[in-house]
């Protein structure tokens, strides 16, 4: 927690200085409109459910550059370890809600304009695929969401939305700072005689910093860091009072090094979007979507002293997917009913080198395909002014087929192919939703439902290290299965908005990583369907407020996440202890964040802060990363009509702290500060 008294100390000399500003407030935070949790537009002060919105103003008055580390203000957010996309193999980059477990597989589904943004193959999130320059809002839903979404929405939903199109619509936003970090984007949109187009492109690169602690670096220590581009466009057609149709063509790419020599990895990722938003007394919503990645990876084996590396394999891992997503609503009298279907086709592999004591050994090739065929309805309906309640039903389906692994033995050349029996498994995930206002002021609202995760095909087949653990695929791997209850009260009134509640969820046979042998150079564990069952509970409680110059949010949440065996007495997921329940690995019990904009003419000033309690980033709770706390800052001025300078600063006082033991300790970023300008 080192840095906190300079935090107090850093509030109490900005306070006065602030005070002497005068801005606007923004709009009535209960008035907002929200789509994801209903997948229709609602208002949040209606909506029977947990969530939270980032807006435009809070996107850009960020101090963090990249959409993850935004997202890492909204309580209960949370990636596998506690690493930024900046600095972190993407495969870590698995997101969960609400204390669920994160790993490198997403227990929540991220959307950017309804189209999924998970891997196909392995289901972690690229977060530099979209620019915050291309959103709107960003909307976060809390608790299980699988009843809408279907597979990831276990423990919930991010929905990026973008910015529309318009008479003109223009932004440019470049900076650069320390660890050498530049970046630039553009978006530019418009309307033409009822045809719409935009384009949007962004270039960002950044050093980084050398991850190991200083007393355990050696050698081969070098930087974990980026470089990536992104490009997108979208061109439809205005019917008028029918809505609109278009299509979005993107590509991403992005080259890492992930703080050795060796440890490399690279993407490339191709994706056509078509899709359409009509309406003529009944709404339809398409997004039909398809694309090919490539991604490929150096993992290495370092000595004890850190002194040398070897290389231990190397993968390629092509992707081909396919989608849709269709929904129909109608509404009449007090309902709204909705229906919808989704499919999903996936088809990877992974191609690999392996090496023993750097001398390639063999060639492997595990692979598979998947498909996924989901359908729901849902009845939205409002009962009286004080009562609404929502319901909704959802079956899915999924196979997996085709699987095998090959292995050719380069000294022999002898080739062994192992098939995998065709599998198939199905899901039915409920809700049931329910939100009275007592009055004017306060509302209380509750659901429960049930949610769920298939296996990908990465957990499956795929096997990889980091650092001196090496994890092992499992084609024997179920659906995770949850059952998710929650409750709270919200109070609103024009400038304020608060919501308290609790929550409990049960995930049957979660899947987690497995520890399987111990050695002085080597952990190897494995993905396995746990013989017990996660139990996550606890209370969460946000609030914002308006007044005179300044905006203030904050949030808090209390979680008790563990492990549970079914077997009295039983020892869980290899653990020497027989007390049969452990933490649940990368989950604090306890997070706070806070934000707070001011704005005086051409002025605007934001700080962000966050803390948080102990984990553990093993399933044995053997390694314990400590709590912290971090703030956050951004300045920015305007110095002509629709251009701003700006400054921002992350980690103001350097915090050092734990972010991975594997087991080597690599810690947090320093101070990092980048200087720009924005012109929209």
């Amino acid at each position: 927690m080192r840095g906190c008294y300079g935090i107090f100390i850093f509030l109490a000399t900005l306070g006065p200085v602030l005070a002497q500003q005068t801005t606007e407030t923004p709009e009535p935070i209960r008035e907002q409109v929200v789509v994801t949790a209903s997948r229709s537009e609602t208002r949040i002060g209606d909506t029977p459910a947990s969530i939270v919105t980032l807006s435009k103003r809070e996107i850009e008055t960020s101090a963090a550059p990249t959409i993850d580390d935004m997202l890492r203000q909204t309580v209960g957010f949370s990636i596998f370890r506690r690493s930024s996309s900046r600095n972190a193999n993407p495969t870590t980059q698995g997101v969960s809600l609400r204390g669920v477990g994160s790993s490198g597989a997403s227990r929540s589904l991220i959307l950017f304009d309804g189209v999924p943004l998970n891997d196909p193959f392995g289901s972690w999130i690229q977060w530099n695929r979209v620019s915050p320059i291309e959103l709107e809002s960003i909307e976060v839903l809390r608790g299980g969401a699988s009843s809408l979404y279907g597979d990831g929405g276990l423990s919930g939903a991010v929905n990026m939305l973008p910015r529309k199109e318009g008479d003109l619509v223009y932004g440019i936003n470049a900076f650069g700072g320390t660890q050498k970090t530049l970046s630039g984007s553009g978006f530019f949109a418009s309307e033409v005689k009822d045809w719409l187009f935009s384009l949007s492109a962004t270039s960002f690169q950044t050093r980084g910093y050398k991850p190991v602690e200083e007393s355990a670096r050696g050698p081969v220590d070098s930087y974990a860091g980026v470089r990536s581009s992104n490009f997108r466009g979208r061109f439809g057609r205005d019917l008028g009072g029918l809505g609109s149709i278009f299509v979005s063509p993107a590509y991403f790419g992005e080259v890492r090094s992930n703080g050795t020599g060796l440890q490399t990895n690279r993407t490339h990722i191709r994706q056509l979007v078509f899709g359409g938003d009509l309406s003529k007394g009944v709404a339809f919503r398409w997004r039909a979507y398809g694309g090919t990645q490539v991604f490929d990876q150096v993992f290495s084996s370092v000595n004890a002293t850190r002194t040398s590396e070897l290389p231990t394999r190397v993968q390629r891992v092509p992707v081909q997917n396919t989608g849709l997503s269709m929904s129909v609503s109608k509404v009449f009298a007090d309902h709204q009913l909705i229906g919808g279907i989704d499919l999903k086709y996936v088809r990877g592999s992974s191609d690999e080198i392996a090496y023993t004591n750097g001398i390639p050994t063999s060639l492997v090739g595990p692979g598979g395909r998947q498909t996924t065929v989901g359908a729901l309805i849902q009845d939205f309906v409002r009962i009286g002014s004080k009562l609404v309640i929502a319901g909704s039903l959802r079956t899915d389906n999924w196979s997996n087929y085709d699987a095998l692994n090959a292995t050719r033995v380069l000294s022999t050349g002898i080739t062994t192919v192992t098939s995998f029996p065709d599998r198939e498994e199905s899901s039915f995930s409920p809700k049931i939703s329910a939100l009275f206002h007592l009055n004017d002021r306060f509302s209380l609202y509750a659901n429960a439902s049930r949610s769920f995760r298939s296996p990908t095909l990465n957990e499956l087949y795929r096997s990889f290290r980091v650092g001196n653990v090496l994890t092992l695929a499992n084609e024997n791997l179920r659906a995770e299965r949850a059952k998710n209850v929650e409750g709270g009260i919200s109070f609103g009134e024009e400038r304020t908005f608060v919501r308290a509640d609790v929550f409990w969820t049960e995930i049957d046979a979660p899947i987690s990583n497995v520890t399987l042998n111990t050695t002085p150079t080597l952990i190897t564990r494995q993905r396995q369907n746990s013989a017990g069952t996660s139990r996550s509970a606890g209370i969460e409680i946000e609030g914002e407020t308006s007044f005179r110059y300044f905006s203030v949010s904050a949030g808090y949440l209390y979680v008790d996440a563990i492990l549970k065996s079914d077997l009295p007495g039983a020892i869980l997921v290899g653990s020497t202890s027989t007390s049969g329940k452990l933490n649940i690995p990368q989950v604090p019990r306890h997070q706070f964040t806070f934000q707070t904009t001011y704005t005086r003419s051409k002025w605007t000033v934001a700080i962000q802060g966050r803390a948080s309690s102990s984990q553990f980033d093993d399933d044995q709770n053997l390694f314990r990363l400590e709590p912290y706390a971090q703030i956050d800052l951004y300045v920015s001025r305007e110095i002509k009509e629709g251009i701003k300078v700006y400054a921002a600063v992350e980690n103001v006082f350097s915090s050092s702290y734990s972010i991975g033991k594997t087991p080597i300790r690599t810690v947090s970023s320093p101070t990092n500060l980048r200087i720009g300008i924005r012109w929209q």
